[in-house]
């Protein structure tokens, strides 16, 4: 993992939550943690992740809004790099996919997701911003 190199999971089930980032943590990688949507904006704003795995279904701001809000700070802020933002739902369903590239997310992964899921989109991530 490069130095610097921060990633935010915004998942709001505590053992969700736990194993995220104990499969991250086996890859090499280190993670805050959002419990809700707006808490992941926030987070954004005071830290500018790299990564952040968006769970779709949040209290407060789900998913999807939260992608939404934060493509609309990059914009509004001119963020010359925006951060990469991965689904993380349980619904496979095409109309989620579609809804979430649409709020501005770069990638897409099921739950249960597996630590090659991660590996996967961290690679994707970093190659996207080299």
């Amino acid at each position: 993992m490069p130095e610097g190199f921060k990633i935010l999971l915004a998942e709001d089930n505590p053992i969700n939550q736990r194993i995220a980032v104990l499969s991250l943590k086996r890859l090499g990688a280190s993670c805050d943690i959002a419990g809700n949507g707006n808490e992941a904006l926030i987070k954004y704003i005071e830290n500018r992740y790299n990564l952040i795995f968006m769970d779709m279904q949040m209290p407060v701001l789900d998913g999807v809004g939260a992608a939404i809000e934060i493509r609309e700070f990059e914009k509004n802020n001119r963020i010359e790099k925006p951060v990469w933002i991965v689904a993380v739902t349980a619904n496979s369903f095409s109309n989620d996919r579609e809804e979430c590239f649409e709020a501005g997310m770069n990638d897409f992964i099921n739950k249960p997701f597996s630590e090659f899921d991660l590996k996967r989109v961290i690679e994707k991530c970093l190659h996207s911003n080299s």
